[in-house]
């Protein structure tokens, strides 16, 4: 069986024996493969620049049907993604990012638009101011192409427009934001159980320029706490999603995210 060529990022790397270890290959056209890379761990390996999480390179693979894991042929190093390896902060974000698409894509189920989201992103971390910019951009693109895009720009419920407001009401159940009609914060009757979080206005107009506009419409946009107030609202409902909280994300964002 020839194997199937295509270009990936390595998000997983397991140790299977002394000479081999097994990843996770998110690829551009099947999603994620998990596969045996043998002799990667030998000095004079057979894969062009070794297979380390974080890097992008291209891949042949033989999916074997009495198999989980597939057999990576080849694996030629493309990017290595420098910026990631300069700073803990930056590093971590990078780990974040695999961490997200791990639990968010369905292995050999292919998001070609977000694996080039994904690309983009890891090229933007290249130093810790960096930092926002890339994480709102992969976290958009993450709940867009997965089918969870947030409604913003009006009433989840009615499809009305939102009325002017200092903070609105966000519903990780219904997937958007409702008006804050109560004093106290606390969910209007109606709403689906659960919790429901309170965010500025500000915010929503930031992701709401970010959605029409990407990164290029939110670059002068004066508020310097508006880009981390926006990720933290995207990766609280990204936990909502995708039911656990990735290890990387309170030592990206911290641990007071909102429940």
């Amino acid at each position: 069986m020839p194997p199937v060529m295509d270009e990936a990022i390595c998000i997983r790397q397991w140790e299977w024996s002394e000479t081999s270890q097994t990843v996770a290959l998110f690829s551009r056209a099947m999603g994620i493969v998990r596969a045996l890379a043998k002799g990667s761990r030998r000095p004079k390996a057979p894969y062009s620049g070794g297979v380390d999480v974080l890097t992008r390179g291209r891949i042949g693979v033989i999916v074997r049907p009495r198999s989980d894991l597939a057999l990576l042929t080849e694996w030629d190093l493309v990017e290595s993604f420098p910026g990631l390896r300069s700073n803990l902060r930056v590093h971590n974000a990078g780990l974040y990012i695999a961490d997200i698409i791990h639990h968010a894509i369905h292995d050999h189920d292919p998001h070609t638009a977000l694996y080039d989201a994904t690309v983009e992103s890891l090229r933007l971390l290249r130093g810790p101011g960096d930092v926002q910019p890339a994480l709102l951009k992969f976290q958009w693109s993450v709940l867009v192409e997965t089918g969870y895009r947030p409604v913003l720009d009006a009433d989840v419920r009615t499809g009305e427009a939102l009325p002017r407001a200092r903070a609105f009401l966000f519903n990780p159940a219904l997937g958007g934001v409702t008006p804050d009609v109560s004093a106290d914060g606390a969910p209007e009757p109606g709403l689906p159980a659960g919790r429901t979080w309170r965010v500025r206005s500000q915010t929503i107009d930031f992701l709401c320029a970010l959605d029409a506009g990407g990164l290029a419409a939110v670059s002068q946009v004066t508020d310097p706490h508006a880009p981390e107030r926006a990720n933290r609202l995207l990766a609280t409902y990204l936990r909502y999603v995708l039911g656990v909280e990735p290890p990387t994300m309170p030592v990206v964002f911290g641990p007071r995210l909102p429940r």
